[in-house]
């Protein structure tokens, strides 16, 4: 159980993290120049003119992550599992089919890594191309997320898989509107929302199906499973399974309102920080068009003649 609650506080915070971050990026870019803005599949790390080597850092980590990830997804597949439905272990597939995913992910975040420091791929990966693999990456994942629910034996794992899904649903639609319109910056925010709200839902599943105090009353973890994998908590009665459900519901509301909370005081706080360095560059004003410069020579001639009579 533990090492199942460990996985996932490390993959809400890495996702929390990347979302966070490209919502600070994506509204830096945008109030520095909103006729120039476009999405953007990879945001530099600020102080990489100081510091060239830190510029692909978040590619770095996060192919860590990833590679961390499927290792683990990869291991769990092999674990024995008690609960069986009919004669095969559901939560190997599935924990392959993760796997697969997080492997699409991987050569994603490795072709951007390549693209950007090293002359392999003779080109910049196209941000239109990278937003379309992504849409199709997140749809399956959707795929497996709800095929995966489907199966459940625990309620409580059935309806957060279920509510992930329907983020990646999100996400992939978001993607697919960036990919065909990249200068919308409510489909780019809204982008780097959706992964912080995975990244607080994945807490939360880890949160509701493995820590005692945060299962839902009527519900309880089966002492004969030691490793968290499928079935490991389950509700007895018909009215807990669906008291629990309208918990995670009410939860998930809540996650919501938190992270509208944090877009406006990211906004404001990147607002704040942004504004100072545009007030330095000064007011303009509008260059003379040629019939204003024509109006002020014959005002100009005018003044001269009637001095000169």
């Amino acid at each position: 159980m533990m090492a199942a609650l460990i996985s996932h506080i490390s993959s809400s915070s890495v996702l929390f993290s990347l979302g966070l971050y490209h919502l600070i990026c994506t509204t830096r870019n945008h109030l520095k120049s909103p006729r120039d803005y476009a999405a953007k599949a990879y945001h530099p790390f600020p102080l990489s003119s100081s510091y060239p080597r830190l510029k692909p850092i978040q590619l770095y980590l996060l192919i860590l992550f990833l590679i961390l990830a499927i290792a683990q997804q990869t291991l769990t597949s092999s674990d024995s599992d008690p609960l069986l439905k009919g004669r095969s272990p559901v939560h190997r597939f599935s924990s392959l089919q993760y796997a697969a995913v997080l492997l699409l992910f991987l050569i994603l975040a490795i072709s951007i890594l390549l693209s950007e420091t090293t002359s392999l791929l003779h080109f910049p990966f196209p941000p239109d191309l990278f937003f379309a693999i992504a849409s199709a990456v997140f749809f399956l994942q959707f795929s497996i997320s709800s095929a995966s629910a489907s199966v459940q034996i625990s309620d409580l794992q059935a309806k957060c898989d279920s509510v992930s899904a329907r983020i990646s649903a999100l996400s992939s639609l978001l993607c697919l509107i960036l990919a065909c319109h990249p200068k919308l910056f409510v489909a780019d925010v809204g982008l780097g929302a959706s992964l912080c709200l995975q990244g607080l839902w994945v807490l939360q599943t880890g949160l509701s199906l493995y820590v005692e105090a945060f299962i839902p009353e009527g519900c309880h973890r089966l002492l004969d499973v030691v490793n968290g994998v499928e079935g490991s908590t389950k509700c007895d009665l018909e009215d807990s399974k669906l008291r629990a459900v309208a918990i995670l519901d009410l939860v998930f509301v809540v996650h919501v309102i938190f992270l509208l909370l944090i877009l406006i005081i990211t906004y404001a706080v990147v607002a704040k920080t942004v504004g100072p360095g545009m007030r330095r560059l000064g007011s303009y004003e509008a260059l003379p068009t040629l019939s204003t410069t024509a109006d002020s020579n014959h005002f100009q001639m005018k003044a001269l003649t009637g001095t000169q009579a």
